[in-house]
């Protein structure tokens, strides 16, 4: 394959520098959120009082290695809450596993929870119409992380303003009621929770209960409420009128679609849903820390990239 002539390369450096005259838009009218304390009169605050008053200043945690397993966690939880769930993912796909993700926390939005997505905006291409439908729920809000501002011309847009694009967030949590928190190192998507054709990836995560949760909705709020988290709305529009149509549409032809089907059937049947919905999860109760980058990281552009932290629990000897 040939070389591009020199030229062409001096013509993609111009348009680059063109289009990267186009900034980000100001945060004026964002409004600043935060998790919500008064939680332990929901259904998870009363369920995991007693095991945390049983062991002061220790959290619980329950390792999640089985996909199906770490799936069921994330619907269970978006199913039990009351109040609130605060998401935040370095990757969310376009497939089965996305999709019922996505339904299951419009469903919750339904019911009167709070749901606060925060989304890296790295990976998002293509999904925009999809953000914007879901910013037209109610209950619902999305915001993206150091977005690209050029939707339809990303490479351009990283060949301009490199320094910026290329600091991300790699934080991943799912939190409900702020009395049970999700973390590790999935993404939303097939690959990562045993469904669809391709090749699985071996990950894990933990749920926890006690102290480190508090410190995950801190981290979430830092992240939520930083410089770098911009309304969704803001890049990738209102949404359309019959958006809250086309994603019933969307999710009614998920649950008919077979592959999607099998796929639930073999969540039902892992015995973690059992054990979560009769609260009887063993847990392994432990001194936590949660370790993660600080959103600042992509306000200074005039360094090298951080080493990015997954959230990760780290007991104590």
């Amino acid at each position: 394959m040939p070389f591009p002539r020199p030229w062409s390369w001096l013509a993609v450096a111009l348009a680059a520098l063109l289009f990267g005259c186009a900034g980000l838009p100001p945060l004026e009218g964002r409004t600043e959120s935060h998790a919500f304390a008064d939680t332990a009169d929901t259904r998870l605050g009363r369920a995991v009082a007693p095991r945390v008053a049983a062991h002061p200043g220790k959290t619980g945690i329950h390792a999640l290695p089985v996909p199906y397993d770490a799936f069921a966690a994330r619907y269970l939880l978006a199913t039990a809450a009351e109040k609130s769930l605060d998401v935040q993912y370095f990757l969310w796909n376009d497939d089965e596993v996305g999709d019922l993700l996505l339904e299951a926390l419009c469903q919750a939005a339904a019911r009167g929870v709070r749901v606060r997505i925060l989304l890296d905006d790295f990976y998002t291409n293509g999904f925009d119409p999809t953000l914007s439908a879901l910013g037209g729920e109610p209950n619902i809000e999305v915001r993206l992380y150091n977005p690209f501002v050029l939707r339809e011309a990303r490479t351009l847009d990283l060949l301009s303003d490199f320094r910026r694009l290329n600091r991300r967030m790699h934080n991943k949590s799912f939190t409900a009621d702020n009395q049970v928190a999700i973390v590790g190192g999935r993404n939303i998507g097939n690959e990562y929770f045993g469904a669809g054709p391709g090749v699985g990836f071996a990950d894990l995560d933990v749920i926890a209960v006690g102290p480190a949760v508090r410190e995950v909705s801190d981290e979430f709020d830092l992240y939520w409420n930083s410089l770098s988290a911009y309304p969704a709305a803001a890049f990738v529009g209102a949404p359309a009128a019959d958006a809250a149509g086309l994603l019933q549409e969307r999710f009614r032809a998920l649950r008919a679609d077979p592959e999607a089907l099998a796929y639930l059937e073999a969540v039902r049947a892992t015995p973690l849903r059992r054990d979560l919905a009769n609260g009887e999860l063993s847990l392994q109760w432990t001194r936590a820390q949660l370790v993660y980058d600080h959103p600042d990281k992509t306000l200074d552009t005039t360094g090298s990239t951080d080493v990015l932290l997954f959230p990760q629990m780290r007991p104590e000897s």
